[in-house]
């Protein structure tokens, strides 16, 4: 199996497409926690996957991509500028550029959708209240009714429907697919895949929804207590890499061979035998036919690498 920080390291030095986001060793010390070293970036049509357990990092690396919060030391770059430009009321044309969604909505609540397109018409001089409109009338929100009285979906489909009605080329998610019923994201995830298929657009998520991940993102980019621990395109997770079902016998049978280098043996007992961690599933069958070796997915890989067992 390759090594997840060259792949990250890699990630950075590619010049295949230009870099939407652009982060750099960013660190930030808090009591208790630091970002240490946060490196990656986002190229133009990639929709990229943040994953982690809560409290790893995630939401303190968007902050400071969205110059929230100041860094410690590194550096990040948001359509080729400093990110803490986004702190200063200069920056309207740079954060126009760029639409957020969070995991809860940030329009007043007293407001009625049918008022909220002039809310914004007011903040983003790109606002195209067409697009507003077709949205809206899309995700069937209901123009009466106030935010506060939105279901949660119905709520991050009017923050959604916000993001992508000023000319964003870039969006950055915060969970704003959890909580949603299947429909609701379904709706959302066809959306963003429509939004990317534009030139010059990205999309950066953060969730714990590992199966809409699967569904649509390039690659999967995870963080853990403050670090990166890999950075791998989706398709490597799910179609090349495999979870072989091992009985205890089996397992040091494969151990013995070589065939997967002792340093990146990752495994995980059950009460049935052992999980283990195949790089090549199908090379795997072939030397192994008669082990049991099922497609990998996103959350067995997170469970592997972050709390597996290293040889």
């Amino acid at each position: 199996m390759g090594d997840p920080m060259a792949s990250a390291g890699a990630s950075l030095n590619a010049d295949a497409t230009p870099a939407l986001i652009e982060a750099r060793d960013m660190t930030k010390h808090y009591a208790g926690f630091s970002l240490q070293d946060v490196s990656f970036t986002v190229g133009e049509g990639e929709i990229v996957g943040f994953v982690g357990k809560n409290g790893a990092g995630k939401s303190t690396t968007i902050k400071a991509l969205l110059g929230l919060i100041g860094l410690d030391g590194g550096s990040a770059r948001m359509l080729g500028r400093d990110a803490r430009e986004l702190a200063r009321g200069s920056a309207a044309a740079l954060k126009e550029r760029i639409g957020v969604v969070f995991d809860t909505v940030s329009v007043p609540g007293h407001l009625r959708v049918r008022d909220v397109a002039r809310v914004m018409e007011r903040a983003f001089t790109s606002w195209d209240a067409r697009a507003f409109d077709r949205l809206a009338h899309a995700f069937d929100l209901d123009g009466a009714k106030q935010v506060k009285e939105l279901s949660r979906g119905m709520g991050m489909k009017l923050s959604l429907a916000c993001a992508l009605s000023h000319g964003a080329q870039l969006l950055i998610l915060d969970e704003a697919t959890a909580g949603l019923d299947p429909m609701a994201r379904d709706e959302m995830l066809d959306r963003l895949r429509d939004f990317v298929a534009e030139p010059g657009r990205a999309v950066f998520m953060s969730s714990h929804i590992t199966s809409d991940l699967e569904r649509i993102a390039d690659r999967v980019l995870c963080i853990d207590e403050g670090h990166i621990t890999f950075d791998l395109a989706k398709d490597e997770i799910t179609d090349e890499m495999g979870i072989a079902r091992c009985r205890v016998a089996d397992f040091e049978r494969i151990a013995a061979s070589g065939f997967i280098p002792e340093h990146e043996l990752r495994y995980r007992k059950n009460d049935y035998g052992i999980d283990l961690l195949v790089p090549d599933r199908f090379a795997f069958s072939e030397r192994f036919p008669n082990v049991p070796v099922d497609r990998m997915t996103i959350d067995d890989y997170l469970t592997l690498t972050l709390k597996g067992g290293v040889r």
